[in-house]
């Protein structure tokens, strides 16, 4: 594949990942978007459907996982790296929507904080930003 189609296509993906940001409180149902705009390190949890906002959740997680796989894969073009990736995805799925179930079942006050990280890392593509330079250098001293 040429370079500029290269470029072309990672830039329309990244575009892809932007739009999911900004259109976040039109696509997905999630009360803490406003919450955690606000002082919400002294405010009580809003009022939440558990099922649904688990949903929408994984939807998103779900969205913003492929189109950075596809990232990945544009710029390696190396299905190890795509295996690799996905499993990385599917434990980190596991494990932080098993944490953000505990705070959204049992919200205090004190854990906040770290609800509020682990939610950003299911909400946000922050996986993409660490495997990118780690498949990089993995790349350059293969």
């Amino acid at each position: 594949m040429p370079r500029v189609v290269k470029y072309i296509i990672v830039f329309v993906l990244f575009l892809i990942l932007v739009l999911i940001r900004a259109f976040e409180d039109v696509l997905f149902y999630d009360p803490y978007l406003s919450f955690f705009e606000n002082d919400y390190l002294y405010m009580d949890s809003p009022r939440r459907e558990v099922a649904k906002l688990v949903f929408f959740t994984s939807l998103r997680y779900l969205l913003n996982t492929l189109v950075s796989l596809a990232i990945l894969f544009v710029i390696f073009k190396y299905k190890g790296i795509l295996k690799f990736s996905t499993l990385i995805y599917t434990l980190a799925y596991i494990a932080l929507m098993t944490s953000f179930l505990y705070f959204v079942i049992n919200p205090k006050q004190e854990n906040y904080y770290l609800f509020f990280n682990i939610r950003r890392f299911l909400i946000q593509p922050l996986l993409l930003i660490l495997l990118l330079p780690a498949f990089y250098y993995y790349k350059l001293n293969r």
